[in-house]
């Protein structure tokens, strides 16, 4: 069974993202036409400080219509190792660097129309040491308990899908087996 591009057109290109129109035949024989938002990937970050406190970016994001409270996260720069993402953007996003990054998973974020993998890690040892915004970017640091967090999550406050996917992923890690 395979699928198969029979054409592809590039249509637009961005700051980090460039859409392009396919056509695939099906393993059936149908042709389809399918919209493909190419990406270089992305990381997700949930800093942990030695106090408990897991740490937010309540960030303008223009489509939403306003601020939404997230996890860290940026793009990858062409040829950066994720792992090298994640210590550049925690420190220019919330002004901390980690002694520890440890992978926790990857994910699609929208794999019906993205090729953007976003790799996932958990950040601890945080220390101040601040890194530029990027231009354009509006937010502010906010820092939670981590039962405060899940609480907040539950409640349906936390609505970012990458923070839901990651808080998700590490419940079990961060209030225990009992409690989650």
């Amino acid at each position: 069974m395979g699928f198969k591009t029979i054409d592809s057109k590039h249509i637009f290109s961005g700051r980090a993202i460039h859409l392009w129109k396919e056509q695939v035949v099906y393993p059936d024989g149908r042709k389809v036409s399918i919209e493909v938002l190419k990406h270089p990937g992305s990381i997700g970050i949930l800093p942990l400080d030695d106090q408990g406190h897991i740490w937010f970016v309540r960030q303008y994001r223009h489509p939403t219509g306003g601020m939404l409270l997230e996890l860290p996260a940026g793009t990858l720069e062409t040829g950066e190792d994720p792992k090298s993402t994640a210590a550049r953007e925690i420190r220019e996003e919330i002004g901390m660097a980690a002694e520890t990054i440890t992978p926790i998973g990857k994910l699609y974020l929208a794999p019906g129309y993205s090729t953007e993998l976003m790799h996932l890690f958990l950040a601890t040892g945080l220390t101040p040491d601040a890194l530029e915004l990027d231009p354009g970017e509006y937010l502010e640091v906010e820092k939670y308990p981590v039962e405060e967090v899940y609480r907040m999550l539950d409640r349906g406050e936390i609505i970012d899908g990458k923070s839901v996917a990651i808080l998700g992923l590490m419940r079990t890690r961060l209030l225990g087996k009992d409690r989650a």
